[in-house]
């Protein structure tokens, strides 16, 4: 278990290295004049050049990248070339925020996903249609649409919620459900109608195996062989889609955090990118790519623990 981790936790540092340099050279490329934006329209000559020398701007491209990459490793992100600010406080004041609605969403996702999954592969008359039409509509509708009708109706016409702000969950438990509950039903949506398929056709695909004729003709209920059997073995799909669909929910919570006007990383990456705050984002490139490989090192040991197969490969 601790090769395959650290096999996992290398090719995660190789894939975090090949990120970290494309987003650089990127940035690099679209950045602009940034001195010249630091210091505004007025600025000199003379002051723009002094300022590109201070932020090491003059210098050959591998020579800035290896600089941050040799920084970066020991834990200093550096610090925001507009507000002074250092990157690694920057991100972790924002992190908790957009984190609780990711893995919220995630929690939402499987625990939908599983029922209506296999309400569909169990019922294969009108409330698998059903089931489908609801999962075709939560694919179809883009996150920002969904987001602005929640706002629309549960929060300013119905009240039931708080249409923007963020309430920590330590200063007020309730106040923190009314604040994230919209923003993760938004973000929910999407992933519980792919997941849903999944599940709903490993079910299917589960329910004809052989091992599932003979318990059932041993006497053990239907509900019993498909949560205990079936679900375990339809798992490993559904997991893989969501691993995959996790990169979608970082990417989506950056509008959701936009409508509901949500400090959260959201906020910092649109202000950080606009401005051509390359410390910044590459501190953000940093740590979604750190959440993302954790989360995918998670699922893998999950995948190893409901399926032995994964674990002998």
């Amino acid at each position: 278990m601790l090769k395959f981790i650290g096999q996992r936790l290398l090719a995660g540092a190789v894939i975090l290295l090949g990120i970290t340099t494309v987003a650089f050279l990127l940035l690099y490329l679209g950045g602009g004049d940034i001195p010249r934006k630091i210091l505004g329209e007025g600025a000199t000559d003379e002051s723009v050049a002094a300022k590109a020398a201070e932020l090491g701007l003059d210098r050959p491209l591998y020579e800035q990248f290896s600089t941050w990459l040799s920084h970066a490793v020991t834990g200093d992100l550096g610090r925001s070339w507009f507000s002074g600010q250092e990157v690694t406080d920057g991100i972790q004041s924002r992190l908790a925020v957009t984190l609780s609605l990711v893995f919220g969403a995630v929690i939402v996702i499987a625990i939908v996903s599983v029922v209506l999954g296999v309400l569909a592969a169990t019922r294969r008359g009108w409330i698998d249609r059903v089931v489908q039409v609801i999962s075709l509509i939560g694919f179809a509708i883009p996150g920002f649409l969904i987001a602005l009708a929640l706002v629309l109706i549960f929060a300013i016409r119905l009240g039931l919620f708080q249409p923007t702000g963020y309430v920590p969950f330590l200063t007020s438990p309730l106040g923190w459900v009314a604040t994230v509950t919209l923003p993760i039903i938004a973000l929910s949506l999407g992933g519980i109608a792919s997941v849903t398929q999944q599940i709903r056709g490993a079910v299917i695909d589960a329910l004809r195996n052989d091992y599932v004729r003979t318990l059932r003709s041993r006497g053990l209920s239907e509900r019993r062989i498909i949560m205990k059997h079936v679900l375990r073995n339809a798992a490993g799909p559904a997991l893989a889609v969501l691993a995959v669909y996790f990169v979608g929910l970082l990417g989506g919570a950056v509008i959701v955090e936009q409508v509901f006007a949500i400090p959260g990383l959201g906020q910092v990456a649109v202000q950080a990118t606009t401005q051509g705050d390359i410390p910044m984002v590459m501190g953000l490139v940093v740590a979604t790519g750190i959440i993302v490989i954790f989360f995918n090192l998670l699922v893998d040991l999950l995948q190893g623990w409901l399926n032995p197969k994964v674990r002998l490969s």
